[in-house]
């Protein structure tokens, strides 16, 4: 039985579309050096297009069904992007890139194009400029949560307060705990970099301090 082949030029297209929006997140992605890059982002978007082209091919009863499959399949693999490194955690941006990659991938798949195309300007432009208009707000104002283990000694604590008084930081105490030998103290400071970097010197040079993370 022979089988007739036939070029669906739309769907090339569609594949080609999603290839080169996969590739300018991904370039993006892969120059700052984020776990997901390049290659990564091309494939989660031309996996969103191809899953959306075949939901729509066969004709399924309920393609709705097939779009929540593949956000919760992608939400896999924004997890796993996503790390806790002490106090603070990294990797939410790319996990939120990969998720609109694919948001954008099922958009060229349904034949949505200008949703497609203006979405990806968007968020190249949430991605770059944005990326720095966040370094300037970022020296002007931060929010750190430090951990600190001193000895017990409670005139270091108003010791420490003062401190961040004179530098004129904003802070509060959330949490104050105590083992056999030290105090461990977790606070929430909010200034600028260059003040928050004093605070860092200060927290240094004192000896007192056993150790301290943010």
């Amino acid at each position: 039985m022979d089988t007739e082949f036939t070029i669906e030029y739309e769907t090339a297209i569609q594949l080609l579309l999603s290839f080169f929006i996969g590739t300018a997140i991904g370039i993006e992605r892969e120059y700052r050096s984020k776990a997901a890059g390049l290659r990564t982002m091309i494939m989660i978007c031309l996996g969103s297009t191809i899953f959306t082209e075949i939901s729509i091919s066969i004709g399924a009863s309920s393609p709705d069904r097939i779009a929540s499959n593949i956000i919760t399949g992608i939400g896999f693999l924004g997890a796993g992007v996503i790390f806790k490194d002490n106090l603070t955690i990294s990797g939410i941006t790319t996990a939120t890139t990969i998720w609109i990659s694919a948001a954008l991938g099922m958009a060229v798949g349904a034949g949505e194009y200008f949703i497609a195309l203006a979405g990806s300007v968007v968020v190249l432009i949430v991605l770059t400029v944005f990326e720095n208009a966040k370094q300037v707000i970022s020296r002007i104002h931060q929010a750190r949560t430090y951990k600190i283990t001193i000895p017990q000694d409670d005139s270091f604590i108003a010791l420490l307060e003062t401190e961040l008084k004179k530098l004129n930081l904003k802070f509060l105490q959330e949490r104050q705990m105590k083992n056999t030998d030290d105090y461990i103290l977790l606070y929430e400071v909010f200034g600028s970099e260059k003040k928050l970097h004093a605070f860092n010197v200060f927290l240094s040079h004192d000896t007192r301090v056993k150790s301290y993370e943010y």
